[in-house]
């Protein structure tokens, strides 16, 4: 009889940790508290390591890449003038550009009509008892049903239900940013530039970026400091985020991405910044994996590429050890922690190129990105430009 593992969360990291534990013989059952698979998404980025774990997944020919060709990003200062900076995908690594719904339809090839798969379905209650996890859940009609595994895997995101269960209060792993991020799609691209374009509007300690993407509309990205972060959940995020840019100098660029987002229904993303750092990631039969165990926040750009590192690592982890889940996850902690915690060590710095949180770090960003678009500029004039 194959070993029974409970996924919760049908995220990047649900199900890049169920298709991982399929392969390795496990029978992945994975409940999601939504009714319906979600789709679509804002900008995301693919780096070599979730490139890889794509590829061992088998999921890659399912992932659609929008990386945008001839794309040319621009800084729009105060005075409405333009200059040239680098993008997101002129990193010298080149990660894939693409939205998060493009990743999650590439996982859901794999698990569609292969993994079982319960919407409207949350866990309430998750206790160990000897060599399985007894676990409560609760379903769409209120019914409530025990079910015993041989392992939970909470891959349910930031504000983790697993976590808080098994592990202790939010407050003691969550660390604010003391940032607000708001991501959506644009219905198309800002008036003036072209469709291939990248923008980015930055004042002090709040920005506005918008993404391009191939065969595809742009996002945008709100991003601002805060000292008051429940504050601004009091108002609905439009009017939050026309309250915190109503000075901004954007040429209409502001007030054009903000009757996007006026329009957007409930696709978008709106929500204080925080990481998650633990001393560690399992307990017992019961492991955390992607935002909810390390959640690197959207300035890191490694986000999606970690979770779907971290799930593909867990089934091989687990099948290595033959039945000694224990020591499985011992050894995929193991695997996985040197690298959240280098990429932990830049989220500070990263995150000051979208929101500095002081003069020097302003004038930081603005060389970063500045010498940045120079050296790119330089690179499309041919080879020995850059030199």
């Amino acid at each position: 009889m194959k070993p029974r593992a409970l996924v919760v969360g049908l995220g990047i990291a649900g199900m890049s940790s169920a298709i991982s534990l399929k392969k390795n013989g496990w029978e992945p059952i994975i409940v999601e508290r939504a009714p319906e698979r979600r789709t679509g998404g804002y900008f995301i980025g693919l780096n070599d390591i979730g490139k890889e774990a794509a590829e061992k997944l088998g999921v890659t020919a399912g992932i659609h890449v929008r990386t945008p060709e001839n794309s040319e990003n621009w800084h729009l200062t105060g005075d409405g003038s333009r200059v040239r900076v680098a993008g997101f995908a002129d990193q010298p690594t080149k990660p894939a550009t693409l939205l998060r719904g493009d990743i999650e339809a590439g996982l859901w090839q794999a698990v569609d009509g292969q993994i079982e798969v319960r919407f409207a379905t949350t866990p309430i209650e998750i206790a160990e008892g000897g060599e399985r996890v007894h676990v409560r859940l609760r379903h769409a009609d209120e019914a409530e049903t025990e079910e015993t595994f041989d392992l939970v895997v909470g891959a349910d995101g930031l504000r983790s239900t697993v976590r808080k269960m098994v592990f202790g209060p939010h407050e003691e792993f969550m660390h604010s940013l003391n940032a607000i991020i708001c991501a959506y799609q644009l219905s198309g691209q800002i008036e003036t530039f072209r469709p291939r374009d990248g923008i980015i509007l930055n004042d002090g300690p709040r920005s506005l970026y918008v993404f391009p993407l191939q065969d595809h509309t742009p996002t945008a990205l709100f991003s601002y400091r805060t000292d008051d972060i429940d504050a601004q959940f009091k108002k609905p995020p439009v009017e939050t985020l026309r309250e915190a840019y109503k000075d901004m100098k954007s040429s209409g660029i502001v007030d054009e991405a903000l009757s996007d987002l006026e329009r957007a229904g409930k696709n978008y993303l709106f929500d204080s910044v925080h990481e998650v750092r633990m001393p560690k990631w399992h307990k017992g039969r019961v492991v955390l994996v992607g935002d909810s165990a390390w959640c690197l926040t959207l300035y890191s750009g490694v986000g999606a590429s970690m979770a779907m590192k971290g799930g593909y690592e867990l089934g091989e982890a687990v099948s290595v050890t033959k039945g000694d889940v224990a020591t499985g996850l011992a050894k995929w902690e193991e695997t996985l922690r040197p690298m959240v915690k280098k990429e932990l060590r830049l989220v500070w710095f990263k995150s000051q190129i979208f929101v500095p949180t002081n003069g020097f770090m302003f004038i930081v960003r603005r060389l970063v990105l500045r010498l940045g678009g120079r050296y790119i500029a330089k690179l499309s004039q041919g080879p020995g430009a850059a030199a």
